[in-house]
């Protein structure tokens, strides 16, 4: 049978751009799953991997904060205890919702994952406060200030989620930090990749 993998996270945080990655697709595919700047999923939409050795199923969970549901109603309201596995995904923080997420995934046995989104974004925004300017840097600050800033942004995330976890009383639990682009280049098989990578293969 299936896997069914459930990516959760609140709207706008790439939800739909990481299963597309994970299916070794770019956002334009026509296989792929809508992405917007606004939330483009409404109902939960179910995306089979396109490579016939992989029997997985990803989810496109609509996104917390876009329905009216509190966030302890939210995993039953959209039947998260039916899935294998559940991928959470936060972006910048964690919410209510992510934490209720986590702990009823534990109630309920079901392993679940937490990844932070658009690493290579969030690094450039770092670089860009140590005062880097990418418009004009000749390679030079960014091959100075890369892993600086790498650094800084791996610190910060394991400390968020670890603070927001130990707050929730929720057991230590890993953080996988990932660009949608490297992670569609390991899946796809492609030996280059844009960005530094971080935890895209072991998420992969």
């Amino acid at each position: 049978g299936h896997s069914h993998i459930a990516v959760t996270g609140r709207a706008g945080c790439g939800k739909s751009s990481l299963i597309n990655a994970l299916r070794g697709l770019t956002n334009n595919d026509h296989q792929a799953a809508a992405t917007g700047v606004v939330e483009t999923t409404t109902q939960v939409a179910g995306y089979p991997d396109p490579d016939p050795e992989k029997p997985f199923i990803w989810y496109d969970i609509p996104g917390a904060g876009t329905l009216n549901i509190p966030d302890w109603q939210y995993f039953i309201t959209q039947g998260l205890f039916v899935f294998n596995c559940i991928i959470v995904l936060i972006d910048i923080r964690f919410s209510a919702t992510d934490i209720a997420i986590i702990d009823n995934s534990r109630r309920f046995n079901i392993p679940s994952y937490i990844v932070r989104s658009k690493a290579n974004q969030h690094v450039l925004n770092i670089m860009d406060d140590m005062g880097c300017d990418l418009m004009t840097d000749d390679g030079t600050q960014r091959k100075e200030m890369l892993p600086v800033a790498r650094e800084r942004f791996i610190s910060e995330t394991h400390q968020n989620v670890s603070e927001n976890l130990v707050k929730a009383e929720l057991p230590p639990q890993r953080v996988y930090m990932v660009s949608k682009d490297n992670v569609a280049a390991f899946v796809g098989g492609r030996q280059t990749v844009r960005d530094p990578i971080i935890d895209e293969e072991q998420l992969v």
